[in-house]
């Protein structure tokens, strides 16, 4: 097994724009890789539990403010891909957050100690700016930025790279954005073009690479409804096989900049 840890936020200040559709295939692609993989949900929403059906017996704010082990808190969605929940007592860790040292460190010092267990993580967050999101970006230092095609969601890509610079210039924290993906593209409609320009214009300012684009695809709200990773549900649909270019692309980026070998 490759010791190089794969990390990961997917992060846009915008809801509604695929994170967690995003984290959670992502999870599920690299655990079929033969990572062992935890999958984080920071967000209070908890959609991440909803999405793959699971009702674990602890959450994310039993481990990271009570202290519980991981392996308590953890659910099993497959032999290589443990959860990690959020739920509503979720906004009770970014208050126990709030009057901490070194808050920014708290997912990372959280998370150490389990540093051998895992190959992969990949963490989910809230869209809005929140100490919950500045310390798993600081922990992952690699971050995704799914984008809708509409112009708030591209506001709330250029939101979630401010926070970025920010953690860089003051905190040195050496997070990199690997790209903005653009997400449920369809070519027929007039916003798409919109959106796709103002991400052309990103992407030279801050030179962040734009990934493959995910096409829209009714198999998604279809896997959402079987309670499926949609490259668990149907890895041959036009999104799922589009998700998969996005997720090669990442990875290999990850292993490369961090000097591991791409599995």
């Amino acid at each position: 097994m490759n010791e190089t840890k794969v990390r990961l936020v997917v992060a846009n200040q915008r809801g509604g724009v695929g994170k967690t559709t995003a984290a959670v295939n992502y999870a599920w692609y690299l655990s079929q890789r033969g990572y062992r993989t935890l999958l984080i949900d920071t967000d209070s929403q908890g959609s991440v539990g909803v999405l793959l059906n699971l009702r674990p017996k602890h959450y994310f704010n039993h481990f990271l403010v009570h202290r519980f082990s991981l392996e308590e808190c953890v659910a099993s969605y497959n032999p290589n891909l443990d959860v990690l929940c959020g739920n509503k007592d979720t906004v009770q860790a970014e208050s126990a957050l709030a009057g901490a040292v070194v808050r920014e460190l708290a997912l990372k010092l959280s998370l150490e100690p389990y540093e051998k267990t895992y190959d992969a993580v990949v963490i989910d967050v809230s869209p809005s700016i929140n100490l919950l999101q500045t310390a798993s970006m600081v922990y992952a230092r690699n971050v995704l930025i799914p984008v809708n095609m509409d112009l708030l969601s591209l506001n709330g890509a250029n939101a979630a790279f401010d926070m970025i610079r920010l953690l860089n210039d003051l905190i040195k924290a050496e997070i990199v954005a690997l790209g903005v993906m653009p997400c449920q593209v369809d070519q027929r409609l007039s916003v798409t073009g919109l959106v796709m320009q103002g991400l052309e214009k990103m992407s030279q300012l801050f030179d962040i690479p734009i990934l493959p684009a995910v096409r829209t695809d009714q198999n998604v709200n279809k896997a959402f409804r079987q309670r499926k990773p949609l490259l668990e549900y149907d890895s041959g649909s036009k999104a799922a096989q589009d998700y998969i270019a996005v997720f090669d692309q990442i990875t290999r980026t990850m292993l490369e900049n961090a000097g591991g070998a791409v599995k």
